[in-house]
């Protein structure tokens, strides 16, 4: 029997276009144990420090910016507001993300949101010389393991301290 083919969300089209190598990863993590989410990262051989997760947050100033860091980490808001130009930053409501976005919770793309939105894009400094990353696909559950490096020069987005100390 044939596999089916899975749909390639936008930012995998949009990577394609620009001939951005990826690596799509179908793995869904979101509500499990940490001994079951460590299993199913352990079969695609990555480790849960190397998924990113994409944060939407306003700027006072500069309006919609978007940090991408480590999942195990929390945002600086002060930081991000510096790098950004802004005073102040403060994280999107839920209630607006999709609308803004054009993601929901957990799905949100730094490629995706770049193509369609234009918003400024940091990514934290701890990727920078990381081989890869995963950040969302841009459909929950879907996942892209890419070169952070490449992500930044598609997306023009620079490397900068975001987290909390």
């Amino acid at each position: 029997m044939a596999k089916k083919k899975i749909k390639k969300t936008l930012p995998e089209q949009v990577m394609d276009k620009h001939g951005v190598p990826y690596t799509p990863l179908t793995l869904n993590v979101l509500d499990k144990t940490a001994a079951q989410r460590d299993a199913i990262l352990a079969e695609f051989g990555v480790a849960h420090e190397d998924i990113y997760k994409t944060l939407a947050a306003t700027g006072d100033k500069t309006g919609p910016v978007i940090a991408v860091i480590p999942i195990t980490q929390h945002l600086s808001l002060k930081k991000l507001a510096a790098a950004s130009g802004n005073k102040k930053v403060t994280m999107l409501p839920q209630k607006v993300l999709q609308q803004t976005t054009g993601y929901v919770h957990g799905a949100n793309n730094p490629v995706g949101i770049w193509h369609t939105k234009h918003f400024p894009i940091y990514l934290d400094i701890t990727a920078q010389s990381a081989p890869y990353f995963l950040v969302s696909a841009g459909e929950l559950g879907r996942s892209d393991q890419i070169n952070p490096t490449d992500l930044a020069q598609l997306v023009a987005a620079p490397f900068v301290d975001l987290l909390e100390n």
